[in-house]
């Protein structure tokens, strides 16, 4: 994912740097042609100068002295005749005689030259200079000026980038508390001093908040309320069937499968109230230090009959394990994995249950020796209202599909992490949950 302030970085400097580079170029341009023009006025004064001076009488080296390598001068009169020169000029003249700017090519290098005619003396005095060294000179000074820009557009990009940063950081702020909400927080973002842009943002956040907020009460009441509805009606249906049975005395295939459908239809309203019950405003709500191990011993010694009725084997294993947790949710998941065991694992049939400290953190873990389930069934068996079926087996298992799914919802409330296996045993399942000590994480 690209990053906005990068982005905005990259634009701008890039920006800023065509933008320099073309009014660079121009002035680089403009800068060479003033000085060149600069040199030309320098030469044109040298030579007035020098044409001033009395050297009528002097001998012809009397100058060299006062040049470098890079400058000569010749004075010649009317005639054609040599004067005087600079060691740097030769004995021929290196411009014809009318006034203006020349540029020949003399020792190696290209020379400019400049002709000047002195009206009182009658004489030309001519003035050299090598072009290289100008040139030299002219990009010296433009260099000059133009190296601060340079350094002047780094300093810009340095506060560009501060300057973009401080303007994202509402943003940033938005972001992380975003980031700190729990799942089950869906209160108003408050933030002051907003941009007008991220303001907008704020308040469509806020609204879609209010609308899911508004969607998720409306199906928990519905649920809630369905469900309430629906225990009175299952419970007097249950009662009447029951005295029918008693009246009529009558025991057959069809009165066994009324009354399983009317149980079934009781668990599934029991299920559904459970996980409204177990919804994560309620496990937030109250949570308290526990001993998983205790917790355990009690729900199986409290749903002891169950296996006693099938002589199933229930061994457990346990260390003292305290943690943070919902009291009722924890032993509605212990509930449902006993009884999911229980129902799976057969008659005479083994269940293990183990409760051990890790580090930081409680592992849960419960098999039994049943049919098991096949490892690409692992994510399916946590679907709501999703039961599978053993194809080797015609047994129709009792029950509605949403223990699984309420054991994984109360293990997300909890943060924990959950994983199924096979079995140590021959065969069945294995279940596996890892909790963290406590919440707050």
């Amino acid at each position: 994912m690209k990053s906005i302030r990068l982005y905005l970085l990259l634009i701008l400097v890039s920006t800023l740097i065509l933008v320099m580079f073309v009014s660079l170029l121009k002035g680089y341009q403009s800068s060479i042609e003033t000085a060149q023009r600069l040199f030309d006025e320098r030469l044109s004064d040298t030579a007035e100068l020098i044409a001033s001076a009395n050297t009528q009488q002097l001998p012809a080296d009397v100058f060299g002295g006062q040049t470098s390598s890079y400058l000569f001068f010749q004075i010649w009169d009317a005639n054609g005749n040599l004067i005087t020169r600079s060691d740097t000029a030769p004995k021929i003249a290196l411009s014809r005689f009318e006034k203006g700017f020349y540029d020949v090519n003399f020792n190696g290098f290209r020379w400019h030259n400049y002709v000047y005619p002195d009206p009182h003396l009658q004489r030309w005095v001519i003035v050299g200079e090598r072009s290289d060294v100008r040139s030299s000179m002219a990009e010296d000074i433009v260099l000059a000026t133009i190296f601060p820009a340079f350094i002047g557009i780094m300093v810009a990009a340095v506060l560009i980038w501060w300057l973009i940063g401080t303007g994202l950081k509402p943003l940033k702020n938005l972001s992380r508390q975003l980031a700190s909400k729990q799942a089950d927080d869906l209160k108003p973002i408050h933030l002051a001093g907003l941009p007008t842009e991220i303001n907008q943002l704020v308040q469509i956040i806020n609204q879609l908040f209010w609308r899911l907020d508004q969607s998720f009460q409306r199906e928990q009441r519905f649920a809630a309320d369905a469900a309430h509805e629906l225990r009175t009606p299952i419970s007097a249906l249950q009662i009447h069937l029951h005295n029918l049975q008693q009246t009529h005395g009558d025991d057959s295939e069809e009165w066994q499968l009324m009354r399983t459908a009317v149980e079934r239809m009781g668990h599934l309203v029991n299920q559904i109230l459970t996980l409204y019950r177990t919804a994560p405003e309620q496990i937030a709500a109250k949570t308290e230090t526990i001993d998983l191990s205790k917790l355990t011993s009690e729900m199986i010694a409290r749903d002891y009959q169950q296996f006693e009725k099938r002589r199933q084997h229930v061994e457990l294993s346990a260390k003292p394990a305290i943690m943070q947790a919902h009291v009722f949710a924890m032993e509605t998941l212990i509930q449902n994995l006993l009884s999911n065991a229980s129902k799976y694992a057969p008659e005479k049939g083994h269940i293990m249950i183990q409760v051990n400290p890790i580090d930081k953190g409680v592992r849960f873990t419960i098999e039994d020796d049943g049919p098991g389930i096949p490892a690409n069934q692992y994510e399916r068996i946590f679907d709501r209202f999703y039961r599978y079926q053993n194809e080797n087996s015609d047994l129709q298992m009792p029950g509605c599909g949403l223990g699984l799914a309420i054991v994984q919802h109360i293990v997300e409330m909890h943060h924990a992490d959950i994983k199924l296996s096979e079995s140590s045993f021959s065969s069945g399942l294995k279940v596996i949950i890892d909790f963290p000590v406590t919440l707050n994480n």
